[in-house]
């Protein structure tokens, strides 16, 4: 288990991180989420001492973070880091074997995992002949070749393709399965809706939420309220709601948690026939926008 407490970095007058703290448990996978500028880059760097913070501690499984537990984990920055003219399984293998492996496992291991992250026909080419998509599966090889038992990805899923981000989804989600510890940030909500077991949204340097996802959108104080009519020219909307959306024909409101649903679908049904009416906690990409508003 990743424990982060109480961390604090300042950069000059700017307060990257003010006192954040979230736990990432083992077998399940945590969306962190943030504004550009929130922190989460600086808590992640920090979390392989590549970030000297002002306050705070970092802890795996209860105990202080010491560089040999590093080298169990896997780490893909946003920054990509590889050797441009490096080959692929050359240089997926040297990096596993800087963790411990021998030859013989670092390559096995190498030519698996870039098999799996669809690089199979692709081993001996060098890195700056891929598309930035086929990168972004080479910086996540090299991320896994060792097995970590922690894995930390910022912003994985930028520039893929969907077919990319289907082989970037598995992956995360095979290895929390094996019982790997998984955070990643993202920037795309609804991906981290369904990939993530967990949420932390960090803003201004301070976890603001954080829980299972569904207790981060159930603790919410509103509802989503999705209202459509069979006559799209009827422009019902309820008295305590906040239109956020509408599209071909239906309106999506955020009206207050409490509410009796019941209401709403008696007052839109007073207006014109009711073709759809759906009344269900907030989207995450919702919990969000609530949480960094202010």
């Amino acid at each position: 288990m990743l424990e982060l407490a109480g961390l604090t970095k300042r950069f000059g007058e700017v307060v990257a991180l003010d006192g954040a703290g979230l736990v990432a448990r083992p077998g399940r996978v945590l969306g962190f989420l943030g504004p550009n500028g929130a922190g989460k880059t600086t808590a992640m760097r920090a979390i392989f001492g590549l970030v000297a913070l002002d306050a705070g501690t970092v802890r795996w499984d209860g105990r202080p973070m010491e560089p040999a537990m590093r080298n169990r984990f896997g780490y893909m920055p946003e920054q990509r880091g590889l050797y441009p003219k490096m080959r692929i399984e050359s240089q997926v293998a040297w990096l596993a074997r800087l963790r411990g492996m021998n030859r013989a496992e670092a390559h096995r291991s190498a030519r698996a995992v870039l098999e799996r992250l669809g690089l199979g026909e692709r081993l001996n080419d060098r890195v700056e002949a891929l598309s930035h998509g086929n990168q972004q599966r080479a910086q996540l090889a090299a991320s896994l070749v060792h097995d970590p038992e922690l894995l930390v990805l910022d912003e994985p899923f930028s520039g893929l393709d969907p077919m990319g981000v289907d082989a970037m989804t598995e992956v995360v989600r095979t290895r929390a399965a094996a019982g790997a510890t998984v955070l990643f940030s993202s920037h795309q909500l609804d991906l981290v809706e369904d990939v993530c077991d967990d949420v932390a949204i960090i803003d201004h340097g301070r976890v603001v939420v954080t829980g299972s996802l569904a207790e981060v959108r159930r603790g919410s104080p509103h509802c989503r309220l999705e209202v459509s009519f069979a006559d799209r020219s009827v422009r019902w909307q309820p008295q305590d709601g906040q239109l956020v959306r509408e599209r071909d024909g239906t309106r999506v409101y955020l009206v207050p948690a409490r509410s009796d649903p019941g209401s709403y679908l008696a007052a839109a049904s007073a207006a014109g026939t009711v073709s759809g009416f759906t009344f269900e906690p907030p989207r995450l990409s919702e919990v969000f926008r609530e949480a960094v508003r202010t």
